[in-house]
């Protein structure tokens, strides 16, 4: 007992521990020390500080060099780094992009009269506009095979008696493909900020351009790209007939702390794809990052480190709860071999839809340990039963059986109506978008055989309740995730439907509040009497 103690006191400890040196990082990244005295040489001031006359100029081409060529989409002759603008271009494809190539944004600040070429003091970035990804599977009925609408039909067939080859069918070829990125997002920091050359922060080092001017060192407009603005939903998909694409092009101004905090987050988006995270997976984190503001972000990040020490916590107090369980009096071998099927099922609906990893791994080790719990619960239930489990299992028999008359009729209808009024992608898609839509809409129910049983029983001290506890606290933990992570619909509000069964489960532990009939830890049972030895006669 007091390893046990000591190994979770460890992990709240590690925990906390790392929650206060990330809070220790972020207010280094969002604070910079200035320079005290910006007439000592050590001080690098702004070249902004002059009010410059500069001008915008954003260039498209082949190559991130602009070797072969580049072409002018748009400029601001007079460009004010704090005035926020918003501009929509249409941009001409090059032949090469169109056959599944790429193309570049080259974005220059520099002296206003000047060409970007011929300015010594310019700063520029280059960007992607391109990006490649698999395209999406349509979605057809598996009855007609039919995969467009009466009105899409007739105008294929229009567009093909006229020769259009934008009529000829997609490729559903699972190759990656180049998208066109619609939006282009950059930001200069306004701020008159003064570095001191001795503690300038690495992640600015990159971004800056100095000169000397003089005694003093100067540095250029800090310019920098937004990559986290490029979400999947804004991409196109670029093929042969694609000749012009309109790109929406935005720029703002940026505080140093704010530049500084999505270096780093943007950085850490990076790494993750270079782990093997897909374009979608780093969308959902993007997601999290740019549809948020920074206050928002901040509680984001502290809930996420809840969440993650309550789910170490839960499958760590659930396992060993399962681990040394040798009977299964009070509880439901039904609801343990529900919540097994259920638990695959979500996690295989999860992985067809391709939902962010920040929710599907989490499912993937939750059926790992739901299926080690009912191979643990079969051993148990196929030994000898003594009359406490025999009691228990015919409970259980008996809320099944009641649950049977309503969940089936309605899952098998559930199903055969989205065959013919829906469309899926394959029969696979359809078979588990039904099975998953069952678990949602009606897992509830498979949950009232335990709390049929806690009825019966008049007790629930056979139930895991730390573990409960810890599933508990996540469950409310994950009604702000529904908020925040992109997942399905019905996976949304599955979170506020366990809301209500554990306040069910709350409301029967206050109702019984002590179980005289559960064996304590000398082997003695209180509703028992004492066994009487004889008695003798005075």
């Amino acid at each position: 007992m007091f390893l046990k103690a000591s190994f979770t006191s460890l992990i709240v400890g590690v925990f906390v521990v790392y929650v206060l040196h990330t809070c220790w990082v972020m207010y280094g990244i969002v604070y910079t020390k200035p320079c005290d005295n910006p007439k000592e040489d050590n001080c690098i001031t702004p070249f902004l500080a002059g009010n410059p006359k500069l001008q915008l100029s954003i260039y498209t081409a082949l190559r991130p060099n602009a070797e072969g060529g580049h072409t002018l989409i748009h400029k601001e002759e007079t460009f004010d780094v704090n005035s926020k603008f918003e501009r929509i271009v249409n941009v001409t494809l090059p032949k090469k992009t169109r056959n599944n190539g790429t193309l570049y944004a080259l974005i220059f600040v520099h002296q206003a009269g000047v060409t970007p070429w011929q300015d010594p003091r310019q700063v520029h970035l280059v960007a992607q506009l391109t990006t490649y990804m698999v395209p999406k599977l349509p979605e057809i009925s598996l009855i007609s095979g039919d995969d467009q609408t009466q009105g899409q039909k007739e105008e294929a067939q229009q567009k093909k008696g006229e020769g259009d080859p934008a009529a000829a069918p997609t490729s559903t070829a699972d190759h990656p493909v180049s998208h066109w990125r619609t939006r282009l997002t950059f930001n200069i920091v306004g701020d008159p900020f003064v570095f001191d050359r001795e503690s300038l922060p690495s992640d600015v080092h990159r971004y800056l351009r100095v000169f000397q001017n003089g005694k003093k060192m100067v540095y250029l407009p800090l310019l920098f790209v937004d990559e986290l603005s490029n979400r999947v939903k804004d991409l196109a998909e670029i093929n042969s007939t694609s000749m012009e694409l309109p790109l929406t092009i935005s720029y703002d101004s940026i505080s140093l702390g704010r530049l500084r905090f999505w270096i780093h987050m943007q950085d850490a988006v990076f790494s993750l794809q270079q782990f093997g995270f897909t374009e979608k997976d780093a969308d959902e984190i993007k997601g999290i990052f740019v549809d948020t503001n920074l206050y928002f972000l901040g509680l984001t990040f502290f809930v996420a480190a809840f969440h993650l020490l309550f789910d170490f916590l839960a499958f760590k107090n659930d396992i060993s709860f399962w681990k040394e369980k040798k009977s299964m009096v009070g509880m439901s071998s039904k609801a343990v071999l529900w919540r097994c099927f259920s638990t695959i099922v979500i996690f295989l609906y999860l992985f067809d839809q391709q939902t962010s990893l920040l929710v599907l791994i989490p499912a993937g080790i939750g059926s790992i340990i739901e299926v080690w719990k009912v191979k643990k619960a079969l051993k148990i239930q196929f030994g000898k039963m003594d009359e406490s489990e025999r009691r228990t299992e015919h409970y259980d028999t008996l809320a099944m059986k009641y649950l049977s008359y309503l969940l089936y009729p309605l899952c098998i209808g559930g199903a055969v109506y989205a065959l013919v009024f829906q469309r899926y992608k394959s029969w696979y898609s359809w078979l588990i978008n039904s099975l998953v839509n069952g678990v949602y809409a009606f897992g509830f129910l498979f949950m009232l055989p335990q709390l049929f049983v806690n009825y019966k029983l008049k007790s629930v001290a056979h139930l895991p309740w730390k573990a409960f506890m810890y599933k508990a606290f996540n469950t409310f933990i994950d009604d702000v995730f529904a908020f925040i992570i992109t997942m399905p619909t019905s996976h949304r509000l599955a979170c506020f439907r366990d809301d209500v069964v554990f306040l069910i489960y709350l409301y029967q532990r206050w109702l019984y509040p002590v179980d005289k009939t559960r064996v304590n830890e000398y082997g003695v049972s209180y509703d028992e009497e004492p066994k009487k030895g004889k008695t003798h006669k005075d």
